[in-house]
């Protein structure tokens, strides 16, 4: 599978000021910006930075940025999943994951992370794959925000039905681990019914829970 990527850009409006929200951008770009030091949500930032430079490398890695010129203030990334999630058997091609989103505090709440998503999606080759993401409640920022963590889902699903990610049941332990925790699914309009399928049997392992 051809791994298409076709930049798209917009410009959001904020109480704090335009941001250009652009992608995907590729290693070399990435490297030329700085990066704000508010986003560690994963790692410090600078190992952030270069995490996501080495995904933008990726055949299929998607780096999407929110920027205030020239300083990288959010970012959503795609890719594959990591082998040694459940998500990866059966290598399916046109199965990518959003790995990480992350907005500064400064900027949370201005539809930034929307916009990241809107963005993402403008691509059409989006439509040649299936787009899960995982939610994990110990991921979230409990702490920063003031929210619990049903507040919080509330807030991360509904951003993730704008990118047109959707609630899918799965007997992943990891995600049953907690109620909090979900699997939120993209099919584009290409994915074929057989990858379909396969999909669905990674999502259920144990079929008497289907």
């Amino acid at each position: 599978m051809e791994h298409i990527k076709t930049y798209n850009a917009m410009e959001l409006k904020t109480k704090n000021g335009s941001l250009l929200i652009e992608g995907p951008i590729s290693a070399e770009q990435l490297s030329n910006l700085d990066f704000h030091k508010d986003l560690v949500a994963f790692r410090p930032a600078h190992q952030q930075h270069e995490a996501l430079i080495e995904i933008a490398d990726l055949p299929e890695g998607r780096i999407i940025i929110a920027r205030d010129e020239n300083l990288v203030v959010g970012y959503v990334t795609f890719l594959y999943p990591d082998p040694l999630e459940r998500w990866s058997q059966g290598n399916m091609v046109n199965l990518i994951e959003l790995g990480a989103i992350e907005v500064i505090p400064k900027h949370r709440g201005s539809g930034v992370g929307k916009g990241l998503l809107h963005v993402s999606m403008m691509d059409d080759a989006m439509e040649d794959y299936i787009i899960i993401t995982t939610e994990y409640y110990w991921h979230w920022d409990l702490k920063g925000t003031g929210l619990d963590v049903w507040e919080y889902r509330k807030i991360m699903e509904k951003m993730m039905n704008s990118g047109g990610l959707e609630w899918y049941a799965t007997d992943d332990p990891e995600i049953t681990s907690h109620p909090a925790n979900c699997l939120m699914v993209r099919i584009g309009k290409r994915v074929d019914s057989e990858s379909i399928q396969q999909f669905d049997s990674i999502r259920f392992v144990n079929r008497f829970m289907y």
